[in-house]
Parts: structure tokens; sequence; C-alpha cells
């Protein structure tokens, strides 16, 4: 498999962040880990390493209920910024809910909807693929 260079995981629940990013870290697939804890600190990193010509992540593990800004409202913006390096992201979510599903497949990203907790299995799987 493939190495990644960059994983970011925006997430406000901080069990759920040592979750993953412990199950990232036990891939061995991954370089460098950025982690923030809301949609606006997101946007406002990542926008900055695309302005400064920087790697931005290979890989987005997003949360949809986080406080300030939420997944959506990330990815709203996020989409805006004319980024040419493929991203990609996958909506990490407690919600099971059939709107937000939908508002998943707007983005493009039904398929890379995951239910939390997410299993080391589904982690090595997402890599898997890239």
């Amino acid at each position: 498999m493939k190495k990644i260079d960059q994983v970011c995981i925006i997430d406000d629940d901080p069990t759920h962040i040592f979750i993953t990013k412990k199950y990232v870290e036990l891939s061995g697939l991954v370089e460098n880990i950025m982690i923030y804890k809301n949609g606006k600190e997101a946007y406002d990193h990542l926008k900055a390493i695309f302005t400064a010509s920087e790697k931005l992540p290979e890989i987005i593990l997003l949360d949809l209920n986080m406080p300030i800004w939420d997944g959506w409202q990330f990815l709203e913006e996020f989409i805006k910024i004319p980024i040419k390096s493929k991203i990609n992201i996958f909506i990490l979510t407690s919600s099971v809910s059939a709107t937000d599903k939908i508002q998943a497949e707007k983005f493009n990203l039904n398929g890379n909807y995951l239910v939390k907790p997410i299993a080391f299995s589904e982690i090595k799987t997402i890599f898997s693929t890239l």
C-alpha cells in the first residue's frame, strides 16, 4: 500500500479524536496527522496552507456535528477553494440521519459516509483504496 503524507481529522469529540488518531497511527501508512476541533478552524488553516502553496492532506475525516462551523459549513466553503490536487473526504459522524446521507450525496460523498465509532478495519479499507 502507498504511504500517505497527511491525514486531517476534523472533530470536536476528544474520545473520537483519540480513537481515530490511534487507528491512523496503527495503520503505519500515514506520515502526519492534522487535527482540528471545528470546521472553521480547519478551513482557516487549510486555506492558509493552500495559499502558501504547501501540501494539503490527502484524506480528510470530517465530523458533521461540531460547534462554530459544522461539517456541512466546512464543505460549503472548502469546495470553493480552487484546489487542483485530489483530496479524499470521508464523513465520519455519529449521525444516522437519512437527511445527512442525502446531503452527503450533494457533495458526492454518499459512498464516503462512515458512522462512528469507526473500526480499525474501516481505516485500513479507506487507506487501501487510495
